[in-house]
C-alpha cells in the first residue's frame, strides 16, 4: 500500500515542479510545431511522438489547456497566445458536441481556464473575450446535461458515448461543465420551454455515480470491496432499472480500472469544494446540503482509501487492480511500482489524477476541522507527486513529446504501444496524463507559494 510520507510539504516539491515546467515548455512547443489538427486530436505517443486515435475527440482540450496552464505557472506569453488562439479557432465544435460525455474535459480545460485567468486578473482581454468564453461555457454545460437518462425510482445520469444505457465513472470529473454553466446563471431549456436546473442534474448524476459506480463494502454483491469502482454501469433504458456493472477500459466489471478510480477520487473531491460556493437554498431541490455533501464525501473517502490501500508504496498504480498477471509480480504492493516489468503496465496518468483528488479531499476535511484525517489524504497526495515528478515518470528526453511517461490508454483493445524487446506497454505518454500532471503541479505550486487557491470556477 501507499507509504505516506508525513514529513513532506508542498514547498518541498517546488524544485521538482520547476523542473517539470522547464521540461513541459519544450514538449508543448514540439507538439504545436509538428502536429496537424486535421488528423484529429493528439491522444497518446508512439515512439515518443503524439498520434491520434479515432474514438472520440476528447483530448483536444487537454492539448490547448496545457499551454494555458503553462502560462499560468510561468507567465510565458507565448503559451497564452497559443492556448487562446487555438481555443478560439478550433474548440467550437466541442461546445455543441451532442455525442460525448467529455465537455468538462475539453471545454473547461480551455474556455474555462481562460475565463478563470481573466477573473483572477492574471490576463487582460478585450470586452468581447469574457463574454465569448462565458457563452461557450454556458452552452457546453447545457449540451452535456441534455445527454440524460432517467433511473427507475427517480434521478438520472449523463450517459456515455456508448448510449443511453451507459453510465461511465469518468463523467463525475466532467461535471465541472455543468457546475460552471450553473454558476454563470444558465439553465437547460427543454420541451415546452421547461427549465431544467443544471445543479439538480449535477447532483443527480453524482448520486447515480456514487450509488452504482462505487462500492462500499455493504454487501452489494460478491465483489463488494469498499472504495472499488466499476468503469461502466448498465441500465435498462425501457424502465430505467439498473442491470449490472461493466467495463470498457478495465480488465473486468469486478475489478477496478485505476484511472476510473482516479476520476472518481478527483471528481467527488472537487465537487465537494464547489458545493461550498452554492447556497443552502439552491441545494434544497437536490435534497438539502447535508444529504448531498454526505453522499459525495462518502464516495470521495471510500475511493481515496481504496487507492491508498491498493497502490504500491510509491503511489503509482498498475492499470487495473485485478489485472490477471499481477500475481506473477509477487508482493507488488509492498515495493515501488515497476513500469518495466514483463507482466502488467502501470498507469502514471491515474496517479496524476488521483493525487489531485487526495489533495483536494485532504484540504476539504482540514477546512472542516478534521485535521488528522485531512492531513492523511493531503500527505498521501504529495507523496504520490514526489514519485511522479521524477524519473522514471517525468520525461526529460528532448526527442519525446510526452511529459509523463508510462501512461496507458486502452489495454483491452491493445491500443498502447509496446516497445521493441518489451512485453507490455511502457515509456509512452497520454494527453490527459500530461494535462493532469500540469494541473496538479500548478495546484501545488500555488499552495506552496501562498497564492490564490486553484479552482475550475472564478
Amino acid at each position: 500500500m501507499l507509504r505516506i510520507d508525513f514529513t513532506i510539504d508542498a514547498a518541498r516539491l517546488l524544485g521538482k515542479i520547476r523542473k517539470l515546467w522547464e521540461t513541459s515548455a519544450a514538449k508543448i512547443r514540439s507538439i504545436e510545431a509538428a502536429y496537424d489538427p486535421a488528423k484529429g486530436a493528439p491522444v497518446f505517443t508512439v515512439r515518443g511522438r503524439y498520434t491520434a486515435r479515432g474514438w472520440t475527440e476528447w483530448t483536444q482540450g487537454f492539448q490547448f489547456g496545457s499551454a494555458i496552464l503553462q502560462y499560468d505557472a510561468t507567465g510565458e506569453p507565448e503559451f497564452l497566445e497559443m492556448g487562446r488562439t487555438r481555443t478560439v479557432s478550433l474548440m467550437a465544435p466541442h461546445v455543441t458536441h451532442m455525442g460525448v460525455h467529455d465537455h468538462g474535459f475539453n471545454n473547461v480545460s480551455t474556455y474555462g481556464n481562460l475565463l478563470r485567468l481573466l477573473g483572477e486578473g492574471k490576463i487582460e482581454g478585450e470586452a468581447w473575450e469574457a463574454h465569448f468564453y462565458r457563452m461557450a461555457l454556458r452552452s457546453s454545460g447545457a449540451v452535456q446535461a441534455a445527454r440524460w437518462s432517467r433511473i427507475r425510482g427517480g434521478g438520472g445520469y449523463i450517459y456515455s458515448f456508448n448510449g443511453p444505457h451507459s453510465l461511465f465513472v469518468d463523467t463525475i470529473r466532467s461535471l465541472r461543465a455543468l457546475a460552471v454553466s450553473h454558476r454563470l446563471g444558465h439553465t437547460l431549456m427543454v420541451e415546452n420551454d421547461r427549465r431544467v436546473s443544471l445543479l439538480d442534474r449535477l447532483v443527480d448524476h453524482a448520486r447515480a455515480t456514487a450509488t452504482y459506480s462505487i462500492y462500499y463494502g455493504e454487501g452489494r454483491d460478491a465483489y463488494d470491496v469498499r472504495g472499488r469502482t466499476a468503469h461502466e454501469s448498465i441500465f435498462n433504458v425501457n424502465d430505467g432499472s439498473y442491470r449490472c456493472p461493466s467495463s470498457q477500459q478495465g480488465y473486468s466489471p469486478f475489478s477496478t480500472w485505476t484511472r476510473g478510480l482516479a476520476w472518481a477520487m478527483c471528481g467527488f473531491a472537487e465537487q465537494l469544494e464547489f458545493l461550498e460556493t452554492v447556497s443552502d437554498a439552491e441545494l434544497e431541490s437536490c435534497g438539502g446540503r447535508a444529504g448531498v455533501e454526505r453522499m459525495m464525501r462518502k464516495a470521495a473517502e471510500a475511493t481515496c482509501d481504496f487507492y491508498i490501500e491498493n497502490t504500491p508504496v510509491d503511489g503509482i498504480p498498475y492499470w487495473d487492480t485485478g489485472a490477471p498477471n499481477l500475481v506473477r509480480l509477487g508482493d507488488y504492493l509492498d515495493r515501488k511500482a515497476d513500469p518495466y516489468n514483463d507482466w502488467e503496465p502501470v498507469d502514471s496518468s491515474a496517479a496524476a489524477i488521483a493525487s489531485q483528488g487526495l489533495l483536494r479531499l485532504g484540504r476539504y476535511l482540514m477546512s472542516k476541522g478534521e485535521a488528522k484525517s485531512g492531513e492523511r489524504y493531503w500527505k498521501a497526495g504529495l507523496t504520490v507527486l514526489d514519485s511522479l515528478f521524477d524519473e522514471p515518470y517525468l520525461s526529460t528526453a528532448p526527442d519525446h513529446q510526452g511529459l509523463l511517461l508510462h501512461s496507458v490508454y486502452h489495454r483491452p483493445n491493445g491500443w498502447d504501444y509496446i516497445p521493441e524487446g518489451r512485453k507490455i506497454p511502457c515509456g509512452e505518454s497520454s494527453m490527459w496524463g500530461d494535462y493532469h500532471a500540469r494541473e496538479v503541479a500548478l495546484y501545488v505550486q500555488r499552495v506552496a507559494r501562498g497564492e490564490r487557491y486553484l479552482t475550475f470556477w472564478v
